[in-house]
């Protein structure tokens, strides 16, 4: 493997996501608005159809490792309250696995498993392709060819609803033939409260275009739980500036007096790792594999079986799979960019192909960390919260997973679903009025 690919391994390992996406690249792109840090760029997409004017409206908000648990723990008083006017799962919702960043938000906007996106981790390699996808570059970030399925605001502008996404995984990219109306080019460094402003300006436009389908993303809890843990007073503090910019979204969006819908979601929890770098070619010989992270690519199906049979027996705090033998809850079985074997950690553990190699910088090392199996650590689950016209008061959901939230959405604004792995049954107790028949 070369140098280069070593390093783009090691700093992928177990895709720690301290900034989920790149700084931003400033594209050069026909129109953007709003000079500065990043621009927002307006596709030239037709007007909302007369069909969708009538349509309520949704907006979808990411708060970035918000633990199913914080709320209470640290007192998130808005998203409490919000819970109590509307929907909420107090025991969790359950990501996907891996429970990262990437698949995960890919997940919710597309309704699919991470094998069925292709977007299987941060960071993997396609065999077929044979090149690398990294959530750090913005070549692969914004190449629409690496993404599967049909993520709402491409469903939504095929069907002549207009979107707008301040921030989402694959929304720099065009997918399925379409790109939002409104979107940016990711980067940390745009203001938390002009993030509001900037969606109440999009709800504020005239009908024709105004956007009916809003994403807005917030790393800054997710943040805090890496550098710190997610018992720390750092992720505290965090949890509750995010909730107090909740506060005040949801008040500047009563202020309109439209039928708008707010969803606030999570993509993961957060643990705190336990123990050094578990490096996995102290047990098995990996010198023919390709490697990212943790993720195991073979030359050969001799390779990845005597390499499985080298790590099904370290007992060093992961379990070996081969990829056909996942278990089914995973659903990350059949998709050649999951790699073969497949290591899944069995408590929060860093795990990582390879150490670095003499004169690389040593890895970043998280307090806390993700990415583990949802069905056995409930510190992978995420929040869910829902208010709004269409929203049951008071509704009270058992843990789901996170697959079941796009057709909620799609039947919210109306659209024709295609077939995807989550059921609009799973949430329907959460929809009242016309959005439940």
């Amino acid at each position: 493997m070369s140098r280069l690919l070593r390093r783009l391994a090691l700093l992928t390992a177990l895709t720690v996501c301290l900034a989920p996406w790149p700084r931003a690249l400033q594209a050069q792109e026909p129109k953007t608005s709003d000079q500065g840090i990043t621009p927002v760029i307006t596709v030239d997409n037709a007007p909302n159809a007369p069909r969708q004017m009538s349509k309520h409206y949704v907006v979808l908000v990411s708060l970035d490792g918000f633990r199913y648990d914080y709320p209470k723990i640290y007192g998130a008083r808005h998203l409490m309250a919000i819970g109590v006017r509307g929907a909420s799962a107090p025991d969790g919702m359950i990501p996907a696995y891996p429970s990262l960043t990437f698949p995960n938000h890919y997940t919710l906007v597309t309704g699919l498993y991470p094998e069925h996106t292709g977007i299987v981790a941060n960071s993997f390699y396609d065999p077929a392709r044979k090149q690398i996808y990294s959530y750090r570059d913005q070549k692969t970030v914004t190449d629409g060819s690496w993404y599967g399925g049909t993520p709402l605001w491409s469903l939504a502008e095929q069907q002549g609803m207009r979107t707008a996404c301040f921030f989402w995984p694959g929304s720099e990219a065009k997918i399925a033939g379409e790109r939002p109306s409104y979107y940016l080019h990711y980067t940390n460094d745009y203001p938390d409260d002009k993030r509001i402003d900037k969606v109440i300006e999009w709800l504020k436009l005239p009908p024709a275009q105004r956007p009916h389908f809003i994403t807005l993303y917030y790393p800054n809890v997710d943040h805090q739980g890496h550098l710190h843990g997610p018992d720390s007073p750092q992720v505290r503090d965090a949890v509750r500036h995010v909730d107090d910019l909740m506060g005040q979204l949801e008040e500047k969006l009563n202020a309109l007096h439209l039928p708008i819908d707010l969803i606030i979601v999570a993509d993961h929890g957060m643990a705190r790792v336990q123990g050094d770098w578990i490096t996995l070619d102290k047990y098995a010989d990996l010198d023919d594999f390709t490697t990212v992270g943790s993720l195991l690519y073979p030359n050969s199906e001799a390779d990845a079986e005597h390499a499985y049979q080298q790590l099904k027996a370290a007992h060093a705090g992961f379990k070996a799979y081969r990829r056909a033998n996942i278990p089914a809850e995973l659903h990350y079985n059949s998709n050649p960019r999951e790699g073969d074997p497949v290591i899944v950690p069995q408590g929060p553990f860093l795990i990582r192909a390879k150490a670095p190699a003499p004169g690389d910088h040593a890895p970043f090392t998280p307090v806390g960390e993700h990415g583990y199996n949802p069905f056995q650590m409930t510190s992978m689950r995420a929040i869910f919260f829902a208010e709004g016209p269409d929203i049951r008061p008071g509704t009270k959901l058992k843990p789901f997973e996170n697959v079941n939230v796009f057709p909620f959405i799609v039947k919210i604004l109306g659209l024709e679903s295609p077939k995807v792995d989550g059921s609009p049954n799973i949430l329907s107790n959460a929809l009242r009025g016309q959005a439940a028949q």
